[in-house]
């Protein structure tokens, strides 16, 4: 399956910056803050619950890709009719707080379970950070010879930072960060760090081997469209700072 032309672009530059509403997050008004944030602050795509007419409201506010996200592969069929444009196995943060867990081998059935139901899409897949770091990057191995277009990290909330300020933001991205780095290594495909993530450890995860990054609480948990946008913006501006071209070795 090949990634939309703008992503794809996005990726090999390493400036692939993915905005998260949340996959719990069913309120239109706040989706449609966050997804218009997004597309003001510079950001390359949206992700969005899998939810048709969330979709649809989304769809007629912004141009940017829309990514919907799910743990039920039936959920996706009618948010991609509704014009989703690639879909996202994940994320699996939410669900933590709840004692579910996602096993390797549960997060592999999803992969080609979604992949019988819609063979041509783009398809994203979490890999859970509850599993050791070598089964991470066996299991996004895995999940790519199952049809994986994109691998995702997650991490942010197992981390307990010990410290304020820019230390505390390197403690919490610690955990995606490391599974950004040894996945990469692993996997031909694009890998998108994701959960934790700040301005200020963005461009650890590009450095990390990352080709781009998500971001959902940092953006989502606030109250005023006007801070989205400069959170947005400060994380596009962020990752300009560094290009996979000077982190290649």
């Amino acid at each position: 399956m090949t990634i939309l032309p703008t992503l794809q672009s996005a990726f090999e530059q390493g400036r692939a910056l993915k905005i998260i509403s949340g996959l719990h997050n069913f309120d239109a008004e706040n989706v449609l803050a966050v997804a218009k944030a997004a597309e003001l602050g510079g950001a390359t795509f949206v992700d969005i619950a899998a939810d048709p007419e969330l979709v649809r409201q989304v769809r007629q506010a912004i141009s940017l890709p829309l990514c919907v996200s799910a743990v039920e592969p039936e959920q996706f069929v009618a948010a991609v009719e509704a014009g989703a444009d690639l879909i996202e196995i994940g994320n699996f943060d939410s669900f933590y707080a709840q004692g579910r867990r996602f096993e390797a081998e549960e997060v592999l059935a999803l992969t080609k379970a979604t992949r019988a139901l819609l063979p041509d899409i783009t398809l994203s897949v979490t890999v859970p950070h509850i599993l050791p770091l070598d089964q991470q990057v066996q299991l996004a191995e895995e999940l790519v010879k199952a049809g994986a277009d994109i691998i995702q990290t997650e991490g942010g909330t197992s981390s307990a930072p010990a410290h304020p300020g820019t230390l505390g933001l390197i403690e919490k991205a610690a955990p995606t960060l490391a599974a950004a780095a040894e996945i990469s290594r692993a996997v031909s495909v694009p890998v998108l760090c994701a959960s934790g993530l700040s301005s200020v450890t963005a461009p650890l995860a590009i450095a990390a081997g990352a080709a781009g990054v998500g971001v959902g609480s940092a953006v989502n948990q606030l109250n005023s469209e006007v801070a989205m946008i400069a959170v947005v913006r400060s994380l596009v501006e962020a990752l300009a700072t560094v290009s996979r071209a000077q982190v290649t070795v």
